[in-house]
């Protein structure tokens, strides 16, 4: 199981690149709202009561909604930062910056499904299902690799 939570609703775009994923794999998810400033009481309760192996928190901004869920659990949290103000550095700088001790994995800006994607290689490692699923999705990825070069020798 992967909780997500989303530090607004307008995360929902990034949310639901991650959630096709994860659909597409068969593994169980939830989706919440919860922000680590407006609420952070709603955060805990959703991180203290998740029987979830790994979060995924999706902020833009001040981006402090990871760094909160991993103070608050053992378990490996993915930091999604989202565009904003300052075209996501921002939200990104605060995900990879968190000190010492409470470690926060982070992705790509705006990159929901590479949270799902690291989410999936996390449970795969004690799950042979996801792990075979991991190694067929990875094999089709090669597919989607443009590999026919006549477009690319007219360009020349």
């Amino acid at each position: 199981m992967i909780t997500i939570i989303m530090g607004s609703k307008s995360d929902i775009k990034i949310a639901e690149k991650a959630t096709k994923i994860l659909k597409e794999f068969d593994v169980n998810y939830n989706v919440n709202v919860a922000s680590a400033h407006r609420t952070p009481a709603l955060v805990e309760k959703i991180v203290k009561s998740s029987e979830s192996a790994v979060f995924i928190a999706i902020a833009g901004l001040a981006a402090h909604l990871p760094g909160v869920v991993a103070s608050m659990t053992t378990k490996p949290v993915i930091a999604v930062p989202v565009e904003s103000k300052l075209d996501g550095l921002d939200a990104l700088l605060s995900a990879v910056q968190m000190p010492p001790g409470i470690p926060v994995a982070c992705v790509g800006i705006d990159r929901g499904e590479n949270a799902a994607i690291l989410a999936l290689q996390m449970l795969s490692i004690s799950d042979e299902k996801i792990a075979e699923k991991l190694a067929e999705y990875r094999e089709s990825q090669k597919n989607k690799v443009y590999d026919d070069n006549s477009e690319i020798q007219k360009l020349l």
